[in-house]
């Protein structure tokens, strides 16, 4: 923390108390009970049990949670080669031409997911490219999403870069394409990591393009928690989301430990 003066630390450190733990922790902490429990009573749920869980591992929430897996990181490595791509292309281009491609990239991130769904939806339900009802325009949208946060991450990296280590491979006798493997992209392994995990993580989570996309055999977890939810079948749903949650937590720490691995080569 840079606030050096013991009553300003504090203050902050109340701050922080009073307006994250309420808004992020407290309604997670809510799901979580909720997924162990059978009844609500006031304002926090009761009735502890397990029977919710055993609802999840006989159902479809396994497979359902597996296809969830699969298109989260489908979409992150095709976000992560486009976006890093399009990073690489942008350290090149002027001031006014890296303006228009951030804009270009940023421009799903700016509109709701659903018209982007949609958009989808109405470009790839005719030949020549007909893909309504398939998996891969599942994994389309979802890589149309996330692909601007692989190329905010990796450009913000580049820009932290020093160009002297590639100036120097360079003048060595190295080709572009050799110090681009060999230097650049191994300096951008923690960068990288960091951008595949946000990618994932936000992969895991969307849900509205998807309700749009999804064909009836290729149904995510998070489609399935909003069935259930919208059922009425609120503890049950509950579990679902904690085991996405905690799936999505355990692929995040693995990603944490990879980067920070890379960090220290």
């Amino acid at each position: 923390m840079l606030v050096h003066d013991r009553f300003a630390r504090w203050t902050v450190w109340g701050l922080f108390a009073a307006l994250v733990l309420p808004l992020f922790l407290l309604p997670l902490g809510v799901i979580a009970a909720a997924a162990f429990s059978t009844s609500w009573s006031g304002v926090l749920p009761s009735g502890p049990t397990l029977d919710n869980f055993a609802g999840v591992t006989r159902g479809g929430t396994l497979e359902a949670l597996r296809v969830s897996a699969v298109t989260a990181a489908a979409a992150s490595l095709l976000a992560l080669t486009a976006g890093t791509w399009a990073a690489l292309v942008a350290t090149s281009l002027r001031r006014r031409g890296r303006a228009v491609l951030d804009a270009l990239f940023m421009l799903p991130v700016a509109v709701p997911t659903v018209v982007v769904g949609l958009a989808l939806l109405v470009a790839f339900s005719r030949p020549p490219v007909l893909l309504n009802g398939t998996q891969a325009i599942v994994v389309i949208a979802h890589t149309v999403l996330v692909t601007a946060f692989a190329y905010q991450s990796v450009s913000a990296a580049l820009d932290r870069l020093d160009p002297v280590y590639s100036q120097v491979a360079a003048s060595l006798g190295a080709k572009p394409a050799r110090v681009l493997l060999q230097v650049r992209l191994p300096l951008l392994l923690p960068a990288l990591g960091a951008a595949a995990g946000l990618c994932f993580a936000l992969s895991m989570g969307e849900l509205s393009a998807t309700m749009m996309l999804y064909p009836p055999d290729w149904m995510p977890l998070p489609v399935r928690i909003f069935a259930a939810t919208d059922r009425g079948a609120l503890f049950s749903g509950a579990a679902s989301a904690l085991v996405l949650m905690a799936t999505t937590l355990l692929v995040l720490l693995l990603l944490s430990r990879v980067r920070t691995r890379a960090s220290f080569r």
